[in-house]
Order: C-alpha cells, then structure tokens, then sequence
C-alpha cells in the first residue's frame, strides 16, 4: 500500500527548482478554478478537528492591545 504524500515531501523538490520554473508552478497552482474547490468539498467536507482550535481566536487579535489608546 502506498502512503499519501504530504507538504513537507513537496518542499525539497520545489527549493531545487530554478526561480522561473518556481514562478511557472506558481502560475499552474493559483490558475485552478474555484468551482473545482467548491466541488471537492462538496464531495469531501472538511473534518470537525480540520480547521478547529482549542483557542478563541479573537484572543489571538486581543493580546498586546492594552497599552494603546
């Protein structure tokens, strides 16, 4: 059985890559169409623990704040 491929598998390969190649990826990566994101997760919803946190979030944009005003 093979293993899924992650991020970190990717990196190596793209940091050999020359700048103008880098760019192209770039290009083919963000040329992808929303409706094909909308698609995916329509098939595929994201998991509960996917995008959640134990933190709240606006705790994260409340800190360092007291001193000003």
């Amino acid at each position: 059985m093979s293993r899924s491929l992650s991020a970190d598998d990717f990196f190596p390969l793209v940091d050999c890559l020359p700048p103008h190649e880098r760019l192209r990826l770039l290009q083919l990566l963000s040329a992808r169409s929303t409706e094909q994101d909308c698609a995916a997760y329509a098939a595929i919803p994201p998991r509960n623990e996917e995008f959640s946190t134990d933190e709240d979030p606006l705790a994260w944009e409340a800190e360092g704040w007291e001193g000003i005003g």
